[in-house]
């Protein structure tokens, strides 16, 4: 006898042996619309055979899970429809990916952007066709033979380093793919998809290995969600950062350099402006600033853990014959500082903050612009506290990211709880007593989280945030990680109350996270029109004629004084172009002089959104000016 439990609180029984998910959900009155399913929350086909009843759940294209499963048998539907046109191509991995999916393939002839539509209407036919998409178990022995004899060396590469004595297989008409699932039950649920871009990449992300195909993909539960998302897509490239860092001559980037942007003066300029923001926020919430070293011996890293976990993403170097570490991270070269002196409890909380320049080996296909770099400065901050500190901590900490995020910038943002990581050092009891603290903190605010299962930091659990820009894109940005593993491992102590020495607990913090990454988004956030305290220009010059150039270099002279940002422009040019140019650079303020704003000393101003604002003395323009939001005054 199977007994099941619906989400829905019905429950039904069946006689036998075995049943199909889809029957179980049907019974439960549970089967509409659903593609997947989850028995005891792991996710089934919905003609997979289960053998154990439990707590059964439908998926749907509309869930976060269904939508993976939708997208991911969208991607064994491209590489079907692949297989079809270009016969002989084999495949490498294909998975679900924030908003899509890819298949990397070693296709028989050259696959470019424009070859998608064709694909495109292949995918089309095959899902009209409304084939049956089965699973079948094969012996892993079985199943390297199967993929040998096709000629599939990634596949057998794949199988040969699984440990489990079966595989799964999927065939859908005469396309077979070795997958764990689950799938949609048949090619006519994929819909509504489309097929986005391609690049190379390079098998299993080495350099060494061949240079694939990698097709980027995209699939939706309703067309109206898909035309919304290539809308916003559309949206994107007018944003795209590597685009109007060019444009506005923000940054570049070189071969001779991959993944180490080069930024240019008006770039430094935000940069600039940003770093100083943070300093003075900071030094306003009790934090000090140091800098420890780019290069530490490689003994630091080992005690530290990142050599276990986290040497693929290093780089090394040798002094003197012996071996040493370019920092990938700030938190040992804080923690030294820490150990340099014996702390009072009376000392605690200490909040030290470091702008750490850091090195991360990144393969080059993910590289992207300011995205995804290989040298990058963090916004570190380590926190050094009682355990009874913890929860304030964390609490003041949650409200610096929400004056950044959401007073300063304007960004709406949502919180994610990650838990311990398979790969991860310390008891379990200290990671539950460092989850509860977290959650604490969380609660007591009032704060909306959902949980992230895993993917905690190896040496404790971690709030991230995660902003949403004008667009409705998320990018992850600040994090709190609390940690118990390096004062142990370092040997931290303070001196309590009580006379003895205690461990302090240690919160590694972010707020901007990569300040290169951040510009970035910065960047496509405001399309390139920062806000006028952080703008690059903030006030363009322009002289109609040649004598109006010496009450224009009096202005610059002025405007400069009160701190402003000022460029002229007195290039041979018509006044439109001149005018046109400031637009396009998108300067908050220009202040075009003529011979009547000459005579009578005033200013003829533009609003870079607003237009003419018509002709006003000095102080008018500087009572304007004070109106603007700057972060700095407060």
């Amino acid at each position: 006898m199977l007994k099941f439990e619906g989400s829905n609180g019905k429950s039904c029984e069946f006689d036998r042996e075995s049943v199909r998910a889809s029957e179980v959900l049907e019974a439960l009155g549970l089967q509409k619309k659903a593609i997947a399913a989850k028995l005891d929350g792991t996710a089934v086909d919905l003609n997979r055979e289960v053998n154990a009843g439990g707590r059964m759940e439908p998926l749907t294209a509309a869930d976060e899970e269904g939508l993976d499963v939708l997208r991911h048998s969208c991607a064994h539907l491209m590489a079907q429809a692949i297989e079809r046109l270009y016969p002989g191509t084999h495949f490498g991995i294909g998975p679900c990916i924030k908003d899509g999916f890819y298949y990397d393939v070693d296709a028989t002839g050259t696959i470019t952007e424009q070859d998608l539509p064709a694909i495109e209407a292949e995918m089309r036919k095959l899902a009209g066709a409304a084939e049956k998409v089965e699973r079948e178990e094969m012996r892993r022995e079985d199943a390297l033979k199967f993929f040998k004899d096709r000629g599939d060396p990634y596949k057998e590469e794949l199988i040969s380093e699984l440990e489990a004595p079966t595989v799964s297989l999927y065939r859908q008409g005469d396309y077979v793919d070795l997958c764990r699932g689950p799938h949609v039950p048949d090619t006519s649920v994929i819909r509504n998809f489309k097929l986005l871009s391609v690049a190379g990449a390079y098998w299993r992300g080495s350099e060494k290995n061949k240079m694939l195909t990698r097709i980027y993909g995209t699939a939706f539960a309703t067309p109206d969600e898909l035309k919304a998302y290539l809308k916003r897509m559309e949206e994107a490239k007018l944003r795209d950062h590597r685009k109007l860092g060019r444009e506005l001559d923000l940054f570049s980037l070189h071969e001779e350099g991959p993944g180490f942007p080069f930024f240019h003066p008006k770039g430094m300029v935000v940069m600039n402006t940003l770093i100083d923001f943070w300093r003075r926020e900071h030094v306003r919430r009790g934090y000090q600033e140091v800098r420890t070293p780019q290069i530490l011996d490689r003994e630091l890293w080992l005690r530290s853990g990142h050599w276990d976990h986290y040497r693929e993403n290093m780089y090394f170097t040798e002094i003197d014959e012996k071996p040493f570490a370019i920092k990938p991270m700030n938190c040992p070269g804080g923690i030294l500082i820490y150990k340099t002196q014996l702390h009072s409890y009376r000392e605690l909380p200490m909040r030290i903050g470091e702008l750490g320049v850091v090195h991360r080996h990144e393969r080059s296909g993910v590289l992207h612009g300011l995205m995804r770099v290989r040298c990058f400065t963090q916004d570190d901050a380590h926190l050094y506290c009682r355990p009874d500190q913890v929860r304030d901590e964390v609490i003041g900490i949650m409200d610096l990211c929400r004056y950044i995020y959401k007073d300063v910038f304007g960004f709406r943002y949502s919180v994610e709880l990650s838990t311990r990581p398979e790969n991860s050092m310390g008891e379990p009891e200290q990671w539950e007593a460092a989850e509860a603290a977290l959650r604490n903190a969380l609660e007591t605010t009032g704060t909306p989280y959902r949980v992230n299962e895993g993917d905690g930091a190896f040496y404790g659990p971690k709030i991230d945030f995660h902003l949403e820009d004008c667009i409705g894109r998320t990018w992850q940005c600040g994090t709190i990680q609390l940690d118990f593993q390096m004062p142990e491992r370092f040997d931290m102590h303070y001196v309590g109350a009580d006379g003895q020495e205690h461990r302090p607990v240690m919160l590694h913090r972010t707020v901007l996270g990569s300040l290169e990454r951040f510009f970035g988004i910065l960047i496509e956030h405001y399309a390139g029109a920062f806000p006028f305290w952080c703008a690059p220009v903030q006030v363009k010059l322009i002289p109609i004629a040649e004598e109006h150039r010496d009450y224009v270099q009096e202005l610059a002279e002025t405007l400069g004084g009160w701190g402003l940002r000022v460029e002229t422009d007195e290039r041979d040019e018509k006044l439109g172009k001149r005018i046109r140019d400031a637009q396009l650079q998108k300067v908050p303020y220009m202040i075009v002089i003529g011979d009547k704003e000459k005579e009578a000393r005033v200013v003829a101003v533009r609003e870079r959104s607003k237009g003419d604002l018509g002709s006003m003395d000095l102080e008018a323009f500087r009572k304007l000016l004070d109106g603007e939001f700057n972060p700095s005054r407060r």
